[in-house]
């Protein structure tokens, strides 16, 4: 399987398009970041981005991914290992406790930074809709998309 993951050309090799691209990016290609939870779409704890769309690694064929241009949690990240100001918030408010969901959080939450950069709480509710969490009443995770959107718009110089 060929791709780009997180900017860099990728091959995997000895994959059977019908396995979970879940499990390429985990076991083939050391990307531990997205979790695997309830093997169904249900949870979002493998959320990724393929070709810019959010979608749940656990149902994507690796056959399917060919030629994508994928980008996982560990993308977040600056080359230098420097967080992603959304994982800053996140930790900044809290909102990380077993890290499971945390993964899928933060790529939904990365995606609708760069579609509505100004969220309302109505829409934070339904771009985080697909994450389960059960560690928490969600307030932090709410927290932590404010403060990520507080402080993108403080960067880009817009008003809040």
């Amino acid at each position: 399987m060929t791709c780009t993951v997180n900017g860099r050309p990728c091959v995997a090799d000895n994959v059977w398009e019908g396995e979970s691209l879940l499990y390429v990016l985990r076991e083939r290609l050391g990307l531990p970041g997205s979790k695997n939870a309830c093997e169904q779409g249900e949870c979002g704890s493998c959320t990724i981005r393929m070709d810019g769309d959010l979608v749940c690694a656990c149902l994507v064929a690796a056959g399917q991914a060919e030629g994508a241009d994928l980008r996982t949690v560990e993308g977040l990240a600056g080359e230098d290992g420097a967080l992603a100001p959304v994982q800053r918030a996140f930790l900044d408010a809290g909102a990380v406790q077993c890290g499971f969901c945390t993964p899928g959080l933060l790529m939904a939450t990365e995606e609708l930074l760069e579609r509505v950069p100004e969220p309302s709480d109505a829409d934070i509710r339904e771009a985080l809709s697909g994450n389960l969490c059960r560690c928490t009443g969600y307030e932090h995770i709410m927290d932590a998309v404010r403060l990520a959107a507080a402080r993108r718009t403080a960067v880009e110089g817009r008003p809040a």
